[in-house]
Formats: C-alpha cells, sequence, structure tokens
C-alpha cells in the first residue's frame, strides 16, 4: 500500500463524514485535494468566483440540513469567500470552509498568497483551526465541521498549509478515520414554561405565528402544519418561511401583513428573529401590547429588542412544538372573541385586488407586477405548487420585494433570496446549491413530492451583474436553471425607457456635465444579458410583451440547458427609491431593549 499524501487524508477525512459535493475554484495547493476528491466520488463544482462557490456552499447547508463544503485557495481566495463566511453566520448557515495556505516554514517570509487567515477570520468563524500534523487531519476536519452545525450554525474554518496537504504519511495506520457525526441533538422546553406559554395562547384575542427560516431549516413543517391545523391560529410567514406551511392554507396572512402585526397581541416566533425584517417587534408597525414568545436555538435571540426572556424557549423548533401541542390539548382559537380575523380578512382582500388589478394591467414597457404574472400563470400550468416541483431563488430590491407575494410555494425550502443581510450576488451561488441538493446525484435536499426540481431564478439587473459568468458554471455541469433577468437599466430604477433619452443623459455624464447625466443608479440600456447564456452554451431570451414573455418561460422551463430570459421593464425614474421592508418603524425610545 503506497504512502498517502495529505490532500488523500484530506479528501478522505471529507469522504468519511459523508461529505457527497464540494464546492469551490482549485489552485496551487488544494488543486490536489479536490483531484482525490473526485477520485473518492465527491462530486466537485468549480466555480468562477469563490465569492458565489462560498454563498453556495452555505445555501446548501440550508437546503440539506448539514455543512455544505467549500474549498479554496488561500490568500486571495480566502478574502474572496470571507462572503460566504457572512452569509452563512448572519444566516446561520452550515458552512465547512477548507483553504490552502503557504509552506509553515516560509510564513513572515512573503510566501505565495501569504495569509494569517487565522488570525483574520477568528472573529468571523465559530471555529478556526490549523492541523497541527498531517495525522491530526482528519480529526480537526470532523470538529470543525461538527462546530459548524450544532448549536447556532455558522462557519468551521480549516487552514491547509502546502506542505500538510503535499505531505506523506509514511505509516497509513497512524491515521485515524474521521468518524460521521450524529444528527444534531435536540433539545425541549420544561413543563412550566410550556404551561405558561399555552395559557397565554388560550387567554388571547388575537394571536398569530410567524414562522421563520429557521423552521425551514429544522424541517419542522409537518408539526408545525399540526400546529396551525389544529388550533387555526393565524400565521405569518418570513420570506425563506414561506411554505412551512402551505402558502394556500386559509390562515395564512401574507397578503394581510401589516394589519397581523398591528394588531396581534400574543406572538409565537418560531425560528425568525426579531430584526428589521420584522422591525424588531417595536410599534408603530408592531401592536405595542404584543407579547412575543419567542423559539430559537440561539439562547442569544432570546429576549432581543421587543422579545421576552422569560416567555422565550431555547430548543428545538419541532421539539418545542410538538410539546406545545401536547399542552394545548384539544384547544382551538376562537375568532369570535375579537374582530381579530375579519380584520385580516379585510385586509387580505383589499389587497389582493390591488395585487390583482396590477398584474393583469398591460403596459408597454412590462411592469414588475404584469411581467410576474406572466411568468408565474406558464409556471403552475407546468408545474403545480402543490407538486413541489419549482425552488424560486430570487435577489434584487424590487425583484425580491414584489416577487415574494406572487410566487407561492406549498412546501418549505423552496425559496431562497437574499436574507438577513439582504445580500446582493447570492442568486446564481443559491441557484447551484438548489439544483444540486434536489437535482444532484445524491438528493440530500428534500421538499415536495416532485424528486426533480426547475430551479427558478428571478434576478434584478443588477444583481444578476454581481455572478453573471456563473451561468457557464451551470453549462458546465448541465443544469438547467432559468434565470429571469428583470431588466429596468438600473439600480432600484432605470433613468428613462426612451433611448434617445438616455443617450443623451450618457453623454453628459461622459462629458463630465454636473447636470443631466446619469444617475448613481445606472446601468446600461438595454444591455443583452441573454447573450451571455448563448456564449456559454445554454438560450437566450430577450422579450417586451406579455406573449413573448410566456412563450420563453414555456421554452425555457422545458430546455435541458440554462437559459436566460432578459425581460425589459419599465424603467421606473419617476418612481420613489425604497425598499418596502426597510421602511423604518419610529425611533426608540431612550432607554429601549436591545
Amino acid at each position: 500500500m503506497s504512502s498517502p499524501t495529505g490532500a488523500k487524508i484530506i479528501a478522505r477525512g471529507l469522504h468519511d463524514l459523508g461529505v457527497s459535493t464540494v464546492f469551490g475554484i482549485v489552485g496551487i495547493p488544494v488543486v490536489e485535494v479536490a483531484e482525490e476528491a473526485i477520485n473518492l466520488g465527491i462530486r466537485f463544482i468549480g466555480f468562477r468566483n469563490e465569492q458565489a462557490a462560498s454563498y453556495a456552499a452555505s445555501a446548501y447547508g440550508y437546503l440539506t440540513g448539514r455543512p455544505g463544503v467549500c474549498l479554496v485557495v488561500g490568500g486571495p481566495g480566502v478574502l474572496h469567500a470571507m462572503a460566504g463566511i457572512g452569509n452563512s453566520n448572519v444566516n446561520h448557515f452550515p458552512l465547512l470552509l477548507l483553504a490552502g495556505s503557504s509552506e509553515t516554514h516560509l510564513v513572515t517570509k512573503g510566501a505565495f498568497q501569504e495569509l494569517d487567515a487565522i488570525s483574520l477570520l477568528t472573529p468571523h468563524t465559530k471555529l478556526s483551526v490549523r492541523p497541527p500534523s498531517l495525522e491530526a487531519v482528519p480529526d480537526v476536519i470532523r470538529n470543525a465541521y461538527r462546530t459548524s452545525w450544532y448549536g447556532r450554525p455558522g462557519t468551521g474554518f480549516v487552514d491547509l498549509p502546502a506542505d500538510i496537504i503535499q505531505g506523506v504519511v509514511e505509516d497509513a495506520d497512524e491515521i485515524l478515520v474521521a468518524q460521521r457525526v450524529p444528527d444534531v441533538p435536540r433539545a425541549g422546553a420544561d413543563e412550566a414554561k410550556l404551561f405558561k406559554i399555552a395559557n397565554l395562547l388560550k387567554a388571547a384575542k388575537a394571536p398569530l405565528v410567524i414562522v421563520g427560516k429557521g423552521a425551514a431549516y429544522a424541517q419542522a413543517e409537518d408539526t408545525i402544519r399540526e400546529l396551525v391545523d389544529k388550533t387555526r391560529i393565524p400565521f405569518l410567514p418570513t420570506p425563506m418561511g414561506k411554505g412551512v406551511v402551505p402558502d394556500s392554507h386559509s390562515a395564512n396572512t401574507g397578503s394581510a401583513r401589516s394589519a397581523a402585526l398591528k394588531h396581534a397581541d400574543v406572538v409565537l416566533v418560531l425560528g425568525a428573529r426579531l430584526n428589521w425584517i420584522l422591525h424588531f417587534g417595536d410599534a408603530p408597525k408592531w401592536n405595542p401590547a404584543a407579547k412575543f414568545i419567542q423559539v430559537d436555538i440561539s439562547a442569544e435571540e432570546i429576549g432581543r429588542n421587543n422579545g421576552d426572556a422569560e416567555l422565550g424557549i431555547v430548543g428545538d423548533i419541532g421539539v418545542v412544538v410538538s410539546q406545545l401541542l401536547r399542552e394545548l390539548g384539544t384547544w382551538t382559537y376562537n375568532p369570535s372573541v375579537s374582530d381579530y380575523t375579519k380584520l385580516l380578512e379585510d385586509s387580505k382582500q383589499k389587497n389582493e385586488a390591488k395585487a390583482l388589478k396590477a398584474a393583469k394591467q398591460d403596459s408597454s414597457p412590462l411592469t414588475y407586477a404584469r411581467a410576474f404574472d406572466v411568468i408565474k400563470t406558464a409556471l403552475h400550468d407546468l408545474s403545480p405548487p402543490e407538486d413541489g416541483g419549482v425552488v424560486y431563488v430570487s435577489e434584487g430590491a424590487n425583484t425580491m420585494d414584489i416577487s415574494r407575494s406572487v410566487f407561492t410555494v406549498e412546501h418549505p425550502r423552496l425559496r431562497l433570496d437574499a436574507g438577513t443581510h439582504a445580500t446582493m450576488g447570492v442568486g446564481l451561488g443559491y441557484a447551484i446549491a438548489a439544483h444540486e441538493a434536489y437535482n444532484g446525484a445524491s438528493g440530500e435536499g428534500v421538499s415536495g413530492p416532485a424528486r426533480q426540481k426547475k430551479v427558478v431564478a428571478l434576478e434584478g439587473d443588477s444583481a444578476f451583474g454581481f455572478s453573471a459568468m456563473e451561468v457557464e458554471t451551470m453549462a458546465r455541469y448541465g443544469m438547467d436553471i432559468l434565470i429571469f433577468v428583470m431588466n429596468n437599466g438600473g439600480v432600484y430604477h432605470g433613468d428613462s425607457d426612451d433611448a434617445n433619452e438616455w443617450l443623451k443623459m450618457q453623454r453628459r455624464s461622459a462629458e463630465g456635465a454636473k447636470e443631466g447625466g446619469l444617475r448613481s443608479t445606472s446601468l446600461g440600456w438595454e444591455v443583452g444579458y441573454e447573450k451571455i447564456a448563448e456564449a456559454c452554451g445554454g438560450k437566450g431570451f430577450l422579450v417586451r410583451s406579455p406573449e413573448d414573455l410566456e412563450r420563453a418561460t414555456i421554452e425555457g422551463f422545458k430546455a435541458k440547458v440554462p437559459c436566460v430570459v432578459n425581460v425589459i421593464i419599465e424603467a421606473g425614474s419617476a418612481k420613489k427609491l425604497e425598499f418596502g421592508w426597510q421602511a423604518s418603524s419610529k425611533k426608540p425610545k431612550k432607554g429601549s431593549k436591545l
């Protein structure tokens, strides 16, 4: 038996942990690790930028419930991958990042891509570690993998010097096998706390359940659906909490969001944080008398902002909700105790009627609402939502904000968006992760009846530009992802719907004029984004009308290659800059809780 190299030991360590897919970009010295991983049957997906690769790995962790793995070179590769570390930590997605580094004997000498990654990343990861020897590699990787996953998920980082990767162990028996990490231990709540919470819910006149992406990550859909079905408490999903309970459920208050927040008096928060997305739990968005019952895996979240630490529960959502169901017994919310449900229903009808009117209003150029309605209608005909056959990825301020309520999902983990940091540039990496999680050979992602899923990315033109070259990655690996680029020629909005007027503004900018030129939000005029797909072996469509958009959606859905549909929409230059969910609540009073 030949003596194993460090690269083989690293790859074997990943294989022993059950890792089936690695995302990243290779170079010296980590290319040897990637090749050894491929030899062991691990699928390596090579990206065009470490940023997109790290985003993909973090999303893969969210979709599968086990850490996603990213492999990059040292120095600049680590710096680029820091975007994924931040994304992992703020969204609490489990990520294992492996990076090469210069030889240990050359540290401080200005070696190739030298970077003290351990010092750099320690404040931003749950664990940053360098194996002290070849023999320690399997255990170090296992520890970083486990740490990224257990407790509040985040990033585990392993620095792999070139002399470790390229080293050779004389006695293979000295290398321990990395034992597979058991599933995360799941904790429940104490009986006294459950009794108190159950009585609070029973006494509520206007209860509300918030379903966050933490509930989707915890794969707690069965118990949460049972809770809503049995108690009939209205629920509100956060953007990535959609589908834990079907959007079509009669208790869904998504289209009456403002009314639900304004009137709820007891709020059960399952896997969501009282951050900007939920307006910190503060008035005037929320009822100032509302009591918040937080259920979270992280003790740090309990009592944060307007939460009540005395009512919060640290534990696994599935376990806690099961316990709460037993405590509630046969109790069902009686809507006759207040006018709460009538207020919600009136708000639903008003908002849905307004949305329907906007969706059916033809204009040239197309509006967001009209374009999304055409896409939704075609997709629902091709794949009914109850089948769970479509995964939606959405990014771009207006694109994400408007599409959130248009595209309904009936099963969890079928909607990905910019998340807690509202990060632009995650979309194509997320789309690749979703394709691999649901359609890859390992099939680690599970949601709904449909085994194979079509991944549909709804991209703002600005957001698309962050990682557009990953279309080539999709083409190279045979991923039939359907991408819609909502092209309004700008960040938030474009400058004009008239070509001559736009060219005049461009000339003014080129001349250095102080007035009448392109604004800071400007992008190019009707850029041909569809040609990127064509150049990479996919299909591209340029559409301006509802009829052309419908045809492109159907053809793109059926295509076996990546497709980019370039949708020309109104510039919206006369509209106010505003991201709906960022509309601020009133300034907190002095002495308010942090």
